[in-house]
């Protein structure tokens, strides 16, 4: 009987162990094991080329995903490097998207990097290097794609390439994009003479991978090959992973159990998850693939990469994965020593507090110092300089400081300072002039410390934030995996916001005639707005005011640099619409759509009832519509405003909506309009004042301006 109750406790024990060894955190929990990056970055590819770890992964969160391409690198897959790979541009234009990279390693010993692009069609190109970095040379210098659009098939979207070589060498490729409306995905063999074209290439048909959107990804299990895919929508909390199973690499396949494998979660802390690589380790699987941000950015473009435990019942079945904040337990024993910053005390100069119609979240000091990367610390708004206290509890040895900013490819401008009492202050290391970017930035010295000081003056792009996703801090010195440093950035610090009205438009402060053809910016930009089309000077409602009715007003000064990429802005109007469209009416746009034509590249004010209908972004995955659209025939005061995180609208003094997002804003070849945007969509109504200033107003100042500017 002893023995029998010895055993069931053993039994109990072992499995309430297991269970809360598998019981996951808070995603803000210190010490995360997800996200694996500090930093966006999505639809990840996963290599091992001898003993360092590679992710090569598409730059979000800016442009429609078209970041710089870069690659992550680490021996013990808990540090990890970024560096921004040299690519020839094509011989037409700069590469901006660098679309979900994969890499093989040829024959040859040499390495072959594909990836997607839309500038000169949405192929797929191919390019190579003796080392997995680079440096990058064509595989075509006509630039010819590897994979054309419309193949092989006409009209087929050729993005999202995977590779796959099987146990008998030949290398295989699995592509396509919305293939719910392009017919399925695309499969064919690489022909390893060039690694520059596709031979024996056919369609699969939909009713073979079912629910598919994306992402496919080729694995083998024994004899059984798994082809993996992404379902539903990136955009949203329905994106997942899926597979189906042949016993050949063209199929016919059959669609696994379990499907989908990797969802969301029931907390909605891994939101999104999707398109992904698997990595092996001996016997074991891992599924490494990105996630949507908490709190959520609009639109589902600041992913984030993630990597849980994938598990083969048998050749052909996977059981569903268990997303987690956790992660993995560690793959290997790290040679880098003891992070002494870890969950150290933390002061600022200031940290923003996410105050909006969704959510309500505070990116607290204490952030930069949990080694987490799903959080980080950013400063209350967009104004530099910003601090960062760091207290150690006591003195201790420094040699080494590095951080990771929020953005790994744009230099931040800093300098760091160590102190024994917190008071007196001295320079730890000077990066003032840095115009280098890299994550982590390294910085090294000898000095005894109780206390640091990061001190944020200024970045690369406008409208950055002093954010930090973590700062570690060492005692003693360590090798890194390579010796690689990027090239410093040609582009001068980002303009900063001038604090001031740039545009005053005002029908009171302008002249009577009603065929009024130029009126005098009154803001602090100056210069004359210039009349096209149909726009009268007229009283309505014995209110003075410019009554659109198929034209607009151009302002001949160029667009300020402040409001360039992610600068912040105000933009408020009276106005009166007597009938509000369900499309186009623009009040006011200060971009040019065609000089990227992707989203979140553009910015307008607009008044109608469709889904684009308050702030147009050029996609409807992005744009931000009325919550409650403005009565029609009446005067309102609308308001468009953007710190740097977060758009809002109000209306008549009220928070209409609002949404988490970052901009990119296309101003170099933009002009500020009024009452259209940079491809006509003219508003139709009436006008009595637009102002607009390159910062954000808060709720207490915008119900002043209301007040202060009604018609009367």
């Amino acid at each position: 009987m002893l023995k029998n109750k010895l055993l069931y406790s053993l039994i109990i024990l072992v499995f309430t162990g297991s269970a809360f060894a598998q019981k996951d955190i808070d995603v803000n929990s210190p010490g995360a094991g997800n996200p694996i990056l500090p930093g966006w970055f999505a639809d990840p590819t996963i290599k091992k080329f001898g003993d360092i770890y590679y992710i090569y992964a598409t730059t979000d969160n800016e442009m429609l995903a078209s970041g710089a391409p870069t690659v992550w690198y680490s021996k013990d897959f808990k540090n990890w490097y970024n560096y921004i790979m040299q690519i020839p541009s094509f011989s037409a234009k700069s590469i901006t998207n660098f679309w979900a990279p994969d890499i093989v390693e040829g024959g040859d010993g040499k390495y072959y990097l594909y990836f997607g692009n839309c500038e000169i069609g949405c192929n797929i190109y191919g390019y190579v290097s003796d080392s997995p970095v680079g440096p990058w040379k064509k595989l075509s210098e006509n630039d010819t794609p590897v994979i054309s659009n419309g193949y092989p098939r006409e009209n087929f979207p050729s993005l999202d390439a995977q590779f796959f070589r099987d146990t008998d060498g030949k290398i295989y490729g699995y592509w396509g994009t919305w293939v719910h409306y392009n017919g399925g995905y695309a499969v064919g063999e690489l022909n390893q003479k060039n690694m520059s074209e596709m031979v024996h290439s056919k369609n699969i048909p939909l009713s073979q991978t079912p629910a598919p959107f994306e992402a496919a990804y080729m694995m083998k299990k024994g004899s059984k090959y798994i082809l993996m895919y992404s379902g539903a929508s990136c955009h949203d909390e329905t994106y997942n992973v899926r597979y189906s199973y042949s016993d050949s690499p063209y199929g016919p396949f059959t669609p696994g159990k379990n499907n989908p494998i990797l969802s969301t979660n029931e907390n909605q802390t891994v939101h999104g998850p999707g398109h992904h690589s698997v990595l092996q380790e001996n016997n074991d699987y891992y599924i490494v693939y990105h996630k949507h941000d908490y709190p959520m950015t609009r639109g589902g473009l600041a992913r984030q990469v993630c990597i849980d435990k994938m598990i083969f019942e048998n050749d052909s079945t996977i059981q569903k994965v268990v997303p987690s904040s956790k992660g993995i337990e560690d793959l290997l024993k790290s040679d880098v020593p003891e992070n002494i910053a870890f969950q150290a005390k933390t002061s600022a100069s200031s940290f923003y507090h996410l105050k909006s119609t969704q959510y309500d979240y505070e990116y607290k000091p204490s952030f930069a110092t949990d080694d987490n990367n799903a959080t980080l610390w950013k400063a209350a708004d967009n104004t530099s300089p910003q601090y960062l206290i760091i207290d150690l509890g006591a003195e201790k040895k420094v040699k080494r400081v590095m951080t990771q900013f929020e953005f790994a490819s744009y230099y931040y401008q800093y300098k760091l300072e160590y102190s024994a009492d917190g008071k007196k202050w001295n320079l730890y290391a000077d990066k003032s002039k840095n115009r280098t970017a890299g994550s982590p930035m390294i910085d090294d010295n000898d000095v005894t410390a109780r206390y640091l000081k990061l001190t944020v003056l200024a970045t690369e792009k406008t409208g950055l934030y002093a954010a930090v996703w973590n700062i570690k801090v060492y005692s003693s010195l360590f090798n890194l995996p390579l010796q690689l440093r990027n090239s410093a950035s040609k582009t001068s610090p980002a303009v900063k916001s001038s604090k001031k009205l740039l545009v005053d438009f005002d029908a009171n402060k302008s002249q009577t005639n009603s065929a009024i053809n130029s009126v005098s910016n009154k803001g602090s930009i100056g210069g004359i707005f210039t009349k096209s089309g149909d726009v009268f000077l007229e009283k309505v409602d014995g209110i003075k005011a410019f009554h659109f009715k198929n034209g607009a007003f151009t302002l001949d000064k160029a667009v300020p640099k402040s409001l360039a990429w992610n600068g912040s802005y105000t933009i408020a109007t009276w106005v009166k619409n007597p009938e509000v469209a369900k499309e186009g009416e623009i009040l006011a746009s200060w971009c040019d759509r065609t000089e990227f034509g992707l989203a979140n590249s553009y910015n307008a004010l607009a008044y109608y009832s469709g889904n684009y209908g308050a702030g147009a972004h050029l996609d409807g995955h992005f744009d931000m519509k009325y919550a409650k659209v403005p009565e029609a025939d009446k005067w309102h005061h609308i308001v468009l405003t953007f710190d740097g995180v977060l758009e809002k609208v109000y209306v008549d003094g009220v928070l209409d909506n609002s949404q988490s997002m970052l901009l990119s804003s296309a101003i170099d070849k933009a002009k500020i309009i009024i009452g259209a945007s940079d491809i006509g969509e003219n508003f139709s109504g009436f006008m009595a004042s637009l102002r607009m200033y390159d910062y954000a107003l808060n709720e207490q100042d915008l119900i002043k301006l209301m007040n202060e500017t009604k018609p009367k």
